[in-house]
């Protein structure tokens, strides 16, 4: 991430050497290299790092509260959405505020991920919520199509660029306006972390814990909404980004979970949207392609090569934090108590936990010390010490 964003900053026309950027940026206004370092290139390297971290957190957010890997916001209409509700009034010549902008990615991005909850029964099966979702995507992106083919050459183009992702022409006041978003999503990823960690235990024992997991799928999806329309307001449905970075927050730290994760998975996607907004800007210069065709291209094959590697995924369900160790602490001590009441207490030879004779055993049994493996003996079977007997 600092070397793509050192590059970003660097390369280009003009060429800023590396030991003098800081000078450009505090000449400022004096000279050219100054004003495109920082009025172009610093706010769209800031923009990246944000949308970047945004698109990863409201990824593993997604996963882990629909219990699927491939949640993400592309397949359950929340980016649809988001683009539709910016891109309507843009065909439809509505003259609206810049301000309005992030409302109506709100608005669209909760249309399609509401849509998705509530024809597939609220979230009640991961892999029905996946579907249900690919299915309204779809519709979403018909309805994109019609407003493609009524817009003219220009705003055709312009609707172009933006489907498909781009950080490019981005100033300080396009940034401006995601942090208010930003100061009321992350409270809300602070206090959601800890209730992520508790959905993966399934929807019977986070019930069992106090927690109502509809609701909680609920509040995961406003959540992810707060994040990725204002994202998507201002530079597009950047793609994949919210699939490959909870994957290599876990690939790289398998045996964490959902609270270890969460930031990992912001920092994951803030450098993949780095990285690629490198190649996005200089692969074809004097033309600058979307970052989010290059997301895409980097995005598919390598979270699929993540997938495929399930060596780590059986370490994580093995390892001390997993779901098997945090169910054994929630209920072992109420277990072993259940197991004392119905079989009454243990008494342990050479290691071993052996039950003590209820009611209706012999005599001789009861008398009849345990050996040395743990099992009593029988009365008639000589244990080499008679006075003992």
């Amino acid at each position: 991430m600092i070397a793509s964003s050192v590059c970003a900053l660097s390369l280009g026309t003009p060429y800023v050497p590396p030991h003098r950027l800081v000078g450009a940026v505090l000449d400022g206004d004096t000279t050219l290299a100054g004003i495109v370092v920082t009025e172009l290139r610093v706010p769209r390297v800031v923009l990246a790092l944000v949308a970047g971290a945004c698109l990863g957190a409201a990824g593993l957010v997604l996963q882990e509260a629909l219990r699927n890997p491939l949640a993400v916001p592309e397949m359950l209409g929340v980016s649809s959405g988001a683009a539709l509700g910016v891109a309507a009034p843009l065909v439809l010549t509505l003259s609206l505020p810049a301000a309005v902008q992030p409302l109506l990615a709100i608005g669209g991005a909760a249309l399609g991920g509401g849509l998705t909850l509530l024809a597939a029964g609220l979230g009640r099966s991961p892999s029905a919520v996946l579907l249900t979702g690919a299915a309204v995507a779809a519709a979403l992106q018909a309805a994109l199509l019609v407003l493609m083919v009524m817009a003219d050459q220009l705003d055709l183009q312009l609707i172009y660029r933006y489907l498909l992702g781009s950080l490019s022409a981005r100033t300080w006041d396009d940034i401006a306006g995601l942090w208010p978003w930003l100061l009321v999503a992350v409270p809300a990823l602070v206090l959601c972390a800890p209730v992520l960690s508790v959905m993966r235990l399934g929807d019977e024992d986070a019930a069992a814990l106090g927690v109502r997991a509809q609701r909680a799928r609920l509040a995961a999806l406003a959540i992810a909404v707060v994040l990725i329309a204002p994202v998507t307001a201002v530079c597009g449905p950047v793609a994949w980004v919210g699939f490959l970075a909870p994957h290599l927050a876990r690939w790289f730290d398998p045996a964490a979970g959902a609270v270890r994760w969460l930031p990992w998975s912001a920092a994951w996607g803030a450098a993949v949207v780095m990285v690629a907004d490198v190649p996005a800007r200089l692969a074809l210069a004097p033309v600058e392609t979307p970052a989010g065709a290059w997301t895409a291209l980097l995005g598919v094959p390598a979270g699929v090569a993540l997938m495929r590697s399930g060596g780590r995924g059986r370490a994580a369900r093995r390892a001390p934090g997993g779901a098997a160790a945090v169910r054994k602490a929630l209920y072992g001590p109420r277990t072993a108590a259940v197991r004392k009441a119905v079989h009454g207490p243990r008494t342990a030879a050479s290691g071993a936990a052996v039950d003590v004779p209820r009611s209706g055993a012999t005599n001789d049994a009861r008398r009849d010390p345990p050996a040395a493996g743990g099992a009593f003996l029988p009365p008639s079977q000589p244990t080499g010490t008679e006075d003992a007997r």
